[in-house]
């Protein structure tokens, strides 16, 4: 059934209902999706480039010095750190979040452009940020008149990126910040319980926070339903109605679990915080960067490395999850060549080896390390199973897997690398010739 055909009302707005719902197959196939950050933060696009989510000394002062640039309004408000020092150099104390707004033109966009670029990355679905917390919207919503139709680049960013993603036949989905909306209160997040519990979260946000995420189901159908760190208390009643009504007018959506512990088809890992799961599927988000909005900051060595997010695709995928990566664009709408290099590079090693991601499950066996600093994944798709070899030296080697020796007579490299196998006992054997240097991972199916 089309994403886009309304069924009968097959749930009922309880949770018991609610509960009933499988994750769709085609979400743990597709392996691979794009995040979008782009807004008026893309603006100043400043945040110091400090540590990765999950890795932050106790002591640090996390909010002054957040290295996420789509912060950059709390950051400002904090009142000291990288970002508001910035801030008042570049802009004057005074200079209000909202005026970037005016300045974000978007005048060079191109949404066939961007989601030529997603499709050869590999991507099979495409999740853009709708409102961020600084509450401006990326769409024409009856409910606010501080959306890109009104103001800024004066258009439909979701409705037509929504249409540029279908047309080359990828899914769509929406983020959406339900928890936190800074133009409902002029208090800066300072701490982590601010985050969950913010001086905001009034009925009245709570109805706004509701009646927008309806109108995103409404307008656009989306894929997925991406809330982001929690949903408003006074609203969690709410909730069992607007799930429901959502797989109702959506067969094929799913939601995440970022809806304050009540209800997720999947669970969430960013940057080093959170856990996974084999026996529930996840999904892990990061930047190319530090940052998920673009950074002027961030020059190449804090981007992930080619390989590495070969490797960080491998690691989730061998581990039941999906990996969605982000893009932060550019407010003119251009997405940096060092994004874009990445991209292209994930995908040409996809169009050798998607065979061993697309479709897959993980395998009785998920991760080892090898002899030699070898790291190798295992996938399997009906009766054959893939195993990646990460980290390969250069030139010819030899690696060996423990315990599949049964293997030698059928395993063959999925790419153009020469290999050659044989049993040792029982182990698995393989020969590599001609490796060539800074080689990504390489596959064999067996």
């Amino acid at each position: 059934m089309s994403e886009n055909t309304r069924s009968s009302q097959a749930f009922r707005p309880d949770l018991e209902s609610v509960k009933t719902h499988q994750l769709p197959q085609w979400y743990d196939d597709f392996k691979l999706g794009i995040f979008i950050h782009w807004g008026a933060y893309s603006v100043p696009a400043f945040a110091p480039p400090t540590y990765e989510l999950g890795e932050v000394p106790p002591d640090e002062d996390w909010f002054a010095n957040n290295p996420y640039a789509e912060w950059y309004m709390n950051s400002v408000r904090v009142g000291h750190g990288p970002s508001y020092d910035h801030h008042v150099q570049t802009y004057g104390p005074s200079f209000p979040y909202e005026k970037f707004t005016q300045s974000w033109k978007a005048e060079r966009w191109d949404p066939a452009d961007w989601v030529d670029l997603f499709k050869r990355s590999g991507a099979r679905y495409v999740i853009p940020v709708t409102k961020h917390h600084d509450g401006f919207c990326l769409w024409p919503s009856r409910y606010t008149s501080y959306n890109t139709v009104q103001q800024g680049p004066k258009r439909d960013i979701i409705g037509d990126l929504c249409d540029a993603v279908r047309a080359a036949d990828l899914k769509f989905g929406v983020y959406y910040s339900g928890i936190l909306d800074w133009t409902y209160t002029s208090i800066p997040i300072q701490n982590a319980f601010d985050v969950f519990n913010p001086p905001n979260v009034t009925s009245a946000y709570a109805d706004y926070a509701f009646n927008q995420v309806m109108e995103l189901i409404d307008r656009y159908h989306p894929s997925v339903l991406w809330n982001d760190i929690g949903w408003p208390r006074k609203g969690l009643v709410d909730l069992p109605t607007l799930f429901s009504y959502y797989y109702n007018q959506v067969p094929e959506g799913l939601v995440n679990d970022r809806w304050s512990d009540v209800w997720s088809d999947f669970t969430t890992k960013e940057y080093k915080a959170g856990s996974i799961s084999l026996e529930k599927k996840w999904e892990m988000c990061r930047g190319l960067g530090l940052s998920f909005g673009y950074n002027q900051v961030e020059t190449d060595k804090h981007y992930i490395e080619p390989n590495k997010l070969i490797t960080l695709l491998l690691d989730s995928v061998s581990h039941n999850g999906n990996l969605l990566i982000n893009v932060g664009p550019k407010a003119d709408g251009t997405i940096p060549d060092e994004q874009r290099d990445r991209l292209l590079y994930l995908g040409q090693w996809l169009d050798v080896n998607g065979e061993a991601i697309y479709g897959t499950r993980p395998w009785k066996r998920q991760q080892e390390l090898l002899a030699g600093d070898v790291e190798a994944y295992f996938t399997a798709k009906n009766d054959q199973v893939f195993v990646m070899l990460d980290r390969c030296k250069s030139g010819n080697s030899t690696v060996v897997i423990p315990g599949l020796g049964d293997a030698a007579a059928t395993i063959r490299p999925l790419g153009t690398v020469s290999a050659s196998c044989a049993a040792q006992g029982s182990d698995l054997v393989i020969r590599l010739e001609d490796v060539p240097e800074k080689a990504p991972a390489i596959a064999l199916v067996f």
